[in-house]
């Protein structure tokens, strides 16, 4: 099995090293990297200018891009075989809910699946213990379970890990994204030079995060997996849409 890792805290990431590390002996591992942090860098795709890729002692291989940039090259030109599946993380923070609009971690994960590989996003629900190889751990015991899983076109797993030594996990859930309230007002700071500047405000709390929810199943020790699909269509409202266009279009005469 051939596993490309990657994520978006950067190629030097402590996370990124423990996954490394976590997954030996699984198969062969290559990883690319952004060279540096690109959390919150969603899907973006560098289309502007020509990417610089770098060898690392240690084997790892850095994007001077985002994390979706790194997934594409890797597995769209920087190696003759091919991957069977990509694995992004471990992510420095949660990834809940609303969070995975922006999450670098998770485009790094969709951008494998668009491009036909089954893939993992994994983060550490972060509470300033760094129990990476929790993490690390997890990820090894779904990919080294013996039943196939197939979940369908451009979906992926989203894994939220609690921050606790194995042994306090309490167990696994497959959970739906619980959403978050309102974020936090940007905060208004002065740079050295006078002018104004702002750091974008922190992320709401979970304001649909009861039981069934990521948020619930982290919150009492249980490991999150929640399968994401990228089709973004809003399927249901689909019907009363059309009703509503159809008035409007012979309202107008069309």
């Amino acid at each position: 099995m051939r596993i490309l890792l990657s994520n978006d805290d950067g190629v030097h990431s402590p996370g990124l090293q423990a996954l490394h590390d976590g997954l030996q002996g699984l198969g062969h591992l290559e990883v690319v990297a952004p060279d540096r942090d690109h959390s919150g860098a969603s899907n973006a795709l560098t289309l502007s200018r020509p990417l610089t890729v770098e060898d690392h002692p240690n084997g790892f291989r850095s994007v001077d891009g985002t994390p979706t940039d790194c997934v594409h090259l890797a597995v769209n030109g920087l190696f003759d075989e091919p991957f069977d599946r990509v694995v992004s993380g471990i992510n420095t923070h949660a990834n809940l809910g609303d969070d995975i609009i922006y999450s670098g971690t998770v485009a790094a994960a969709t951008e494998g699946r668009n491009l036909g590989l089954p893939a993992i996003a994994v983060s550490l629900v972060n509470e300033g213990r760094f129990h990476y190889e929790t993490a690390a751990r997890v990820v090894r015991a779904l990919l080294e379970s013996d039943q196939p899983l197939t979940l369908g076109p451009r979906c992926i797993l989203n894994v939220n890990v609690p921050d606790v030594p194995w042994e306090e996990i309490a167990g696994f859930r497959v959970t739906r994204l619980g959403h978050r309230d309102r974020a936090e007002g940007a905060v208004p700071m002065t740079c050295p030079r006078g002018k104004a500047r702002y750091w974008i405000g922190a992320a709401g709390k979970g304001s649909d995060a009861g039981p069934g929810t990521d948020f619930n199943a982290v919150r009492e020790n249980y490991v999150s997996i929640t399968p994401v699909h990228v089709d973004m269509t809003r399927h249901e409202a689909l019907s009363p849409l059309r009703e509503w266009v159809e008035l409007l279009a012979g309202r107008e005469g069309r």
